[in-house]
Protein backbone atom coordinates (compact mmCIF):
# COMPACT_ATOMS: atom_id res chain seq x y z
CA UNK A 1 0.00 0.00 0.00
CA UNK A 2 1.77 3.46 -0.80
CA UNK A 3 2.42 5.80 1.90
CA UNK A 4 1.80 2.86 4.49
CA UNK A 5 -1.03 2.35 6.59
CA UNK A 6 -3.68 5.04 7.03
CA UNK A 7 -3.54 7.05 10.25
CA UNK A 8 -5.91 5.85 13.27
CA UNK A 9 -6.90 8.68 14.54
CA UNK A 10 -7.57 12.00 14.48
CA UNK A 11 -4.65 14.62 14.01
CA UNK A 12 -7.16 17.43 15.16
CA UNK A 13 -8.39 15.78 17.66
CA UNK A 14 -4.78 14.41 18.94
CA UNK A 15 -3.25 18.11 19.67
CA UNK A 16 -6.46 19.13 20.91
CA UNK A 17 -5.65 16.46 23.79
CA UNK A 18 -1.86 17.25 23.72
CA UNK A 19 -3.00 21.63 24.31
CA UNK A 20 -4.72 20.11 27.08
CA UNK A 21 -2.12 18.08 28.62
CA UNK A 22 0.45 20.53 28.26
CA UNK A 23 -1.69 23.30 28.90
CA UNK A 24 -1.97 21.86 32.70
CA UNK A 25 1.20 20.53 33.11
CA UNK A 26 3.11 22.30 31.15
CA UNK A 27 6.43 21.12 28.84
CA UNK A 28 8.60 20.03 31.12
CA UNK A 29 5.96 18.36 33.43
CA UNK A 30 4.28 16.41 30.07
CA UNK A 31 5.97 13.08 29.48
CA UNK A 32 5.55 11.11 26.26
CA UNK A 33 3.88 8.80 28.22
CA UNK A 34 1.10 10.77 29.60
CA UNK A 35 0.59 12.33 25.88
CA UNK A 36 0.27 8.70 24.42
CA UNK A 37 -2.34 7.89 27.45
CA UNK A 38 -4.37 10.95 26.86
CA UNK A 39 -4.65 11.07 23.12
CA UNK A 40 -4.97 7.02 23.43
CA UNK A 41 -2.20 6.30 20.87
CA UNK A 42 1.42 4.43 20.47
CA UNK A 43 4.52 6.00 20.87
CA UNK A 44 5.30 5.08 17.05
CA UNK A 45 1.93 6.91 16.20
CA UNK A 46 2.85 9.86 17.81
CA UNK A 47 6.44 9.73 16.51
CA UNK A 48 4.74 9.00 13.03
CA UNK A 49 2.57 11.86 13.29
CA UNK A 50 4.35 14.80 14.82
CA UNK A 51 8.06 14.00 15.18
CA UNK A 52 9.58 14.09 18.80
CA UNK A 53 7.64 16.05 22.24
CA UNK A 54 9.29 18.89 20.65
CA UNK A 55 7.93 19.20 17.64
CA UNK A 56 4.38 18.39 18.92
CA UNK A 57 4.63 21.30 21.46
CA UNK A 58 5.53 23.41 18.35
CA UNK A 59 2.62 21.99 16.84
CA UNK A 60 -0.18 22.66 19.88
CA UNK A 61 1.86 26.07 20.70
CA UNK A 62 0.62 27.52 17.08
CA UNK A 63 -2.91 25.64 17.66
CA UNK A 64 -3.10 27.50 20.90
CA UNK A 65 -2.31 31.15 19.51
CA UNK A 66 -4.75 30.21 16.98
CA UNK A 67 -7.42 28.71 19.18
CA UNK A 68 -7.66 29.43 22.95
CA UNK A 69 -5.06 32.33 22.45
CA UNK A 70 -6.58 33.56 19.20
CA UNK A 71 -8.07 36.61 21.71
CA UNK A 72 -5.12 38.29 21.11
CA UNK A 73 -5.12 38.94 17.53
CA UNK A 74 -8.59 39.86 17.75
CA UNK A 75 -7.78 43.01 20.26
CA UNK A 76 -5.36 43.84 17.81
CA UNK A 77 -8.05 44.79 15.25
CA UNK A 78 -10.55 47.26 18.23
CA UNK A 79 -10.38 50.54 16.90
CA UNK A 80 -8.79 52.27 19.88
CA UNK A 81 -5.56 51.69 22.00
CA UNK A 82 -7.36 51.54 25.26
CA UNK A 83 -9.55 48.94 23.36
CA UNK A 84 -6.69 47.18 22.43
CA UNK A 85 -5.31 47.02 25.62
CA UNK A 86 -8.81 46.74 27.21
CA UNK A 87 -9.17 43.46 25.00
CA UNK A 88 -5.51 42.06 25.57
CA UNK A 89 -6.17 42.33 29.29
CA UNK A 90 -9.84 41.27 29.79
CA UNK A 91 -8.95 38.36 27.11
CA UNK A 92 -6.20 37.54 29.49
CA UNK A 93 -8.93 36.46 32.29
CA UNK A 94 -10.91 35.07 30.29
CA UNK A 95 -8.57 32.49 28.58
CA UNK A 96 -6.77 31.71 32.30
CA UNK A 97 -10.41 31.19 33.40
CA UNK A 98 -10.87 28.04 31.35
CA UNK A 99 -7.58 26.22 32.20
CA UNK A 100 -5.45 28.12 34.93
CA UNK A 101 -2.32 29.84 33.62
CA UNK A 102 -0.80 30.67 30.29
CA UNK A 103 0.66 27.94 27.92
CA UNK A 104 3.63 30.41 26.36
CA UNK A 105 3.85 31.91 29.88
CA UNK A 106 4.47 28.05 30.82
CA UNK A 107 6.57 27.29 28.10
CA UNK A 108 9.38 30.42 28.93
CA UNK A 109 9.56 29.07 32.29
CA UNK A 110 10.75 25.47 30.43
CA UNK A 111 14.07 24.17 32.10
CA UNK A 112 16.70 21.92 31.39
CA UNK A 113 18.59 20.90 28.43
CA UNK A 114 15.62 19.11 26.58
CA UNK A 115 12.83 22.51 27.04
CA UNK A 116 15.45 25.04 25.73
CA UNK A 117 14.32 24.24 22.22
CA UNK A 118 10.58 25.28 23.03
CA UNK A 119 11.54 28.09 26.02
CA UNK A 120 13.16 29.81 22.55
CA UNK A 121 10.46 28.96 20.25
CA UNK A 122 7.65 30.25 22.60
CA UNK A 123 10.40 33.52 23.99
CA UNK A 124 10.07 34.03 19.91
CA UNK A 125 6.54 34.01 19.56
CA UNK A 126 5.91 36.20 22.78
CA UNK A 127 8.30 38.86 21.26
CA UNK A 128 6.50 38.97 17.71
CA UNK A 129 2.93 39.58 20.01
CA UNK A 130 5.02 42.67 21.76
CA UNK A 131 6.49 43.94 18.40
CA UNK A 132 2.50 43.03 16.81
CA UNK A 133 0.96 45.06 19.84
CA UNK A 134 3.86 48.01 19.65
CA UNK A 135 3.28 48.70 16.23
CA UNK A 136 -0.77 49.09 16.50
CA UNK A 137 -0.42 51.35 19.46
CA UNK A 138 1.67 53.72 17.19
CA UNK A 139 -0.94 54.12 15.03
CA UNK A 140 -3.89 54.23 17.70
CA UNK A 141 -4.79 58.04 17.59
CA UNK A 142 -5.50 57.76 21.40
CA UNK A 143 -2.42 57.23 22.67
CA UNK A 144 -1.79 59.68 26.00
CA UNK A 145 0.70 62.38 25.12
CA UNK A 146 4.18 61.19 26.05
CA UNK A 147 3.61 57.57 26.30
CA UNK A 148 6.39 55.57 25.01
CA UNK A 149 4.55 52.91 22.64
CA UNK A 150 7.01 50.22 23.35
CA UNK A 151 7.12 50.47 27.15
CA UNK A 152 3.15 50.37 27.20
CA UNK A 153 3.63 46.81 25.11
CA UNK A 154 5.57 45.80 27.48
CA UNK A 155 3.83 47.19 30.30
CA UNK A 156 0.12 45.26 28.85
CA UNK A 157 2.49 41.28 28.67
CA UNK A 158 3.69 42.36 31.80
CA UNK A 159 0.17 42.49 33.28
CA UNK A 160 -0.95 39.59 30.98
CA UNK A 161 1.38 37.43 32.31
CA UNK A 162 0.75 38.31 36.08
CA UNK A 163 -2.86 37.48 35.35
CA UNK A 164 -1.83 34.46 34.10
CA UNK A 165 0.38 33.88 37.41
CA UNK A 166 -2.83 34.67 39.62
CA UNK A 167 -4.71 32.34 37.34
CA UNK A 168 -2.35 29.55 38.08
CA UNK A 169 -2.16 30.40 42.23
CA UNK A 170 -5.57 29.94 42.18
CA UNK A 171 -7.14 33.40 41.92
CA UNK A 172 -11.10 32.88 40.31
CA UNK A 173 -12.21 34.71 37.59
CA UNK A 174 -14.32 37.25 39.24
CA UNK A 175 -11.47 38.50 41.27
CA UNK A 176 -9.30 38.34 38.14
CA UNK A 177 -11.60 40.44 36.81
CA UNK A 178 -11.39 43.30 38.83
CA UNK A 179 -7.65 43.55 39.01
CA UNK A 180 -7.76 43.03 34.97
CA UNK A 181 -10.41 46.76 34.84
CA UNK A 182 -8.17 48.16 37.49
CA UNK A 183 -5.01 47.78 35.79
CA UNK A 184 -6.66 48.75 32.39
CA UNK A 185 -7.82 52.23 34.60
CA UNK A 186 -3.85 52.65 35.50
CA UNK A 187 -2.46 51.54 32.35
CA UNK A 188 -5.24 54.20 30.16
CA UNK A 189 -6.91 56.47 32.12
CA UNK A 190 -9.99 57.24 30.78
CA UNK A 191 -10.74 61.11 29.02
CA UNK A 192 -11.98 63.26 31.62
CA UNK A 193 -15.86 63.79 31.19
CA UNK A 194 -17.21 67.20 29.38
CA UNK A 195 -19.48 68.89 31.43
Amino acid sequence: MPGGRPRAFDIDAALDIALEVFWRNGYDGTSVAELTAAMGITKPSLYAAFGNKEELFTAVLARYVEGPGAYAAAALDAPTGREVVEGLVLGAVELTAQCPGCLTVRAVHASGAEGAPVREAAVARRKAGETALRRRLERAGDLPAGTDAAVLAALVHTVTDGIAVQAAAGRGRSELLRIAELAVAAIWPAAPQRP
